[in-house]
């Protein structure tokens, strides 16, 4: 190692020497070979060191921003084709605790959360949507109710868990999205428009920029780099946005568009993918590039309309939902249904449309009943039904959202409620 290392030291001389008499320094480099090594004296001009650190600057850079911007929850994710006897690393849904509940004045429909696991977006009938900080909400549930009676008015104010309430759409929003690098937030909504919300500035309450729709939209998915926004709504061709220029591109196919009104859009991590599902019971593929549908999942949910599809973290993988109550996990490379999660929907039929999601560490499935307004939890890898959750709404439970870092979830319900779920940690 101390010979390597000698030699590494030997080349870095050599590169600065070469790099001063390219930029004309010769005194200097010929001082510099005067108090190194004389083997140095035989160095030719050459920029090779400034290309070498131009090159270095910029891997930092991505680095930063990658740090800056990707937060990776822990372990592998689900991948079936290496996996055989995986200890699971994460809570059972079972073991998590309301923290926080925030209430709307009509039925709370949607529900996201920022890349990060920081921040929650929550969406209702009443055509608000509201931010709230996880780290405050958190802080809230551990502290005794007498000390909470003690603040001040101010403290009050600084410690609400919620920090911003939107007020610009005229009818029910129904679906959000966190922009994945910039302090953004689109929301989707019944009056047939996207808008657009700047929620780092604390006086804002209206968008700054807004798509106006031909039809209710519902739902909506940012592209990974935050260029491009996808659109879904009561029409079956779903729309593709430009975020900065906002034009507009469909596929070209007629053939290759739903039949239905469109309930789920989402991109895979990696952006090359995305996925769709429709009332018309169809999941479609689509080539993220070139717009083109490469594969359809006909009656994925036995004709049933599908609620919901969500890729898994390594995109071999879309886990969907439907109105036959039935949870199933996709494998593409082979489009068949791999894994069927039962057990949901067992005491009626369901009526309103939800969705299934992973845990964090896809170690879970998770769905909520509608009959009984618990939380189905199954093993993502055998769908070994985990312990029901009661989750203390009064109404149908329409969306939950996991959190990309951590163990934490919320629910949007009918009853006006959306609920922060958090898995606390335990101590011996």
């Amino acid at each position: 190692m101390s010979d390597l290392s000698l030699k590494d030291r030997e080349l870095m001389y050599r590169l600065i020497i070469s790099q001063l008499y390219y930029d004309g320094y010769q005194e200097v480099a010929t001082n510099l070979v005067a108090a190194c090594n004389p083997s140095t004296a035989s160095c030719p001009p050459s920029e090779r060191l400034f290309k070498i650190v131009g090159m270095g600057l910029r891997l930092e850079e991505d680095q930063q921003n990658k740090n800056n911007f990707e937060v990776v929850a822990p372990g592998t994710g689900i991948d079936l084709e290496f996996e055989t006897d995986v200890q699971t690393i994460s809570p059972e849904a079972a073991l998590y605790e309301t923290c926080y509940v925030t209430a709307h004045k009509g039925a709370c429909r949607a529900g996201a959360f920022h890349h990060t696991g920081m921040l929650i977006a929550t969406g209702s009938e009443d055509a608000s949507i509201k931010i709230l900080d996880v780290e405050r909400m958190l802080a809230k549930s551990a502290t005794p109710a007498e000390i909470i009676a003690m603040e001040t008015p101010q403290q009050t104010m600084e410690n609400h868990p919620v920090i911003r309430t939107l007020y610009d759409h005229n009818a029910e929003v129904t679906c959000i999205d966190f922009h994945p690098v910039h302090q953004i937030l689109a929301s989707g909504s019944k009056d047939y428009s996207v808008r657009f919300f700047e929620f780092s500035k604390p006086s804002v309450k209206k968008a700054y920029k807004s798509i106006q729709e031909a039809a209710i939209v519902r739902c909506l998915s940012f592209h990974p780099s935050g260029e491009f926004l996808l659109v879904g709504t009561q029409h079956p061709t779903i729309r593709l946005y430009d975020v900065n220029t906002f034009q507009c591109y469909v596929a070209n196919n007629p053939a290759e568009h739903h039949k239905g009104p469109i309930t789920s859009v989402k991109y895979c991590s990696s952006a090359n993918l995305y996925a769709s599902s429709s009332k018309d019971g169809d999941i479609k593929l689509w080539d993220g590039v070139s717009n083109k549908c490469i594969n359809t999942f006909h009656k994925a949910h036995e004709g049933h309309e599908v609620c919901s599809v969500v890729f898994s973290r390594n995109s071999k993988y879309i886990l969907s939902s439907g109105k036959d109550s039935m949870v199933k996990l996709w494998e593409l490379s082979t489009s068949r249904c791999l894994i069927m999660y039962t057990g949901a929907g067992a005491t009626g039929r369901q009526e309103h449309r939800t969705s299934a999601v992973f845990n964090h560490t896809e170690d879970y499935v998770l769905y909520p009943d509608e009959k009984t307004t618990s939380l189905c939890c199954w093993d993502s890898r055998n769908a070994e039904r985990q312990k029901l959750l009661a989750l203390g709404h009064n109404a149908s439970v329409r969306q939950i959202t996991h959190s990309p870092t951590g163990p934490a979830f919320i629910t949007c319900s009918d009853d006006f409620r959306a609920r922060f779920w958090y898995r606390k940690a335990t101590t011996d």
